[in-house]
């Protein structure tokens, strides 16, 4: 059969990338057409379109970049319409995903979402245009589900495909790690400045503010794929190191982490490293968020277990003396023992490995039924 599937930036490229190797073993006969980027490319699947050339954020860099969208949008669909896919599977990314499936669906595309928008964060009525235009949804938060039966809507949970990503990884010895990046024998705090260049130039200088008042730990920036080491170079600074397209190495072997929010901070959780959690955007961006925002928190693993488990330092909160302050609860001691732990239950939560695996089959037998 044949899939065209759209991810529009770094996380979906990797949790994709899953997706298409299990479709590949599900289905001998698959053929993949994308918009992602270069793990989904080496997974098989033929790239038309990379993220880097999509992925904007904030409304002032949505407004300059317009005309740009409006060139994706259009080339997207003359490409689906030329490919003739058995189905489009969308990953995320709903600002531009539920515009295509809109327009997919008036063509008579079968459509499976996989990754929910997070409709249950913000715009809540979207839930109902999602029922009326997709085929099946798949989630792999376990509150989604019952969010979606709150609204009559059957969907399938399958687990989250980041549990695949991590214990699939090989693992680095921690002086292997040290010896091939030039580190000291410091221990390491991480810093996740988020994969868009718009949100690392908000946050990572402030992020980074901090180092001079801990002269016996090593500062460390993960790097993103969809940056450049050029543009890296401007917030690099003495007693900082930059290591790309190294993330989950990097948090193998970091005692702590600061981390922009979004799926790094579940990506942090999991490799069970104490983390304080940053946002920072647009003034005018961040006023209107918060007057349609539902939910208490903005990170993943907070939403997850209910509960603040990780600081959250939003906006005129994301300062050098609050990050030190939080910073120093997680580095030793009760706090950093409690996080922990509460790490260990919200895995429990999210189910086993396998959600790559599962959203396949499932994705094929519902295909292969009609």
């Amino acid at each position: 059969m044949k899939y065209y599937i759209i991810a529009g930036e770094a996380s979906g490229d990797l949790q994709a990338s899953y997706l298409v190797k299990e479709l590949k073993l599900a289905d001998a006969n698959a053929n993949i057409r994308c918009f992602g980027g270069d793990l989904m490319e080496k997974q098989g699947a033929t790239l038309v379109k990379h993220y880097k050339e999509m992925a904007f954020m904030g409304f002032e860099q949505v407004i300059m970049n317009i005309r740009t969208i409006f060139k994706n949008m259009a080339f997207c669909k003359d490409d689906i319409l030329n490919f003739k896919p058995d189905v489009l599977i969308l990953v995320d990314y709903p600002g531009f995903n539920l515009k295509i499936a809109k327009w997919a669906k008036a063509n008579n595309i079968t459509i499976y979402y996989y990754i929910s928008p997070k409709i249950w964060a913000w715009n809540e009525k979207r839930v109902h245009k999602i029922k009326q235009i997709i085929d099946k949804m798949f989630v792999i938060l376990p509150f989604e589900k019952d969010f979606y039966k709150k609204h009559n809507a059957t969907v399938d949970f399958v687990g989250h495909p980041l549990l695949d990503c991590i214990a699939d990884r090989p693992k680095v010895a921690l002086s292997d790690f040290k010896s091939e990046h030039r580190l000291s024998d410091k221990p390491i705090i991480a810093i996740l400045p988020g994969s868009r260049k718009q949100e690392i130039t908000k946050m990572l200088n402030l992020m980074t503010s901090i180092k001079d008042k801990y002269s016996n730990y090593q500062f460390v920036i993960a790097g993103a794929p969809s940056q450049s080491k050029e543009f890296y170079n401007q917030f690099i600074t003495e007693g900082t190191t930059l290591i790309e397209n190294k993330t989950y190495d990097l948090l193998e072997h970091a005692t702590a982490a600061v981390v922009a929010s979004g799926t790094a901070t579940l990506e942090t959780a999991l490799f069970k490293v104490p983390q304080v959690i940053c946002y920072k955007t647009d003034g005018i961006f961040y006023q209107i968020a918060k007057l349609v925002i539902l939910v208490k928190y903005i990170s993943l693993v907070n939403l997850i277990m209910d509960d603040e488990i990780c600081k959250e330092l939003i906006q005129s909160e994301l300062n050098t003396n609050n990050l030190s302050f939080e910073l120093n609860k997680i580095l030793v001691g009760d706090s950093r023992e409690i996080m922990l732990n509460s790490y260990d239950e919200m895995h429990k939560k999210l189910g086993g490995t396998g959600a790559s695996k599962r959203a396949a089959e499932l994705m094929v037998n519902y295909l292969q039924s009609n």
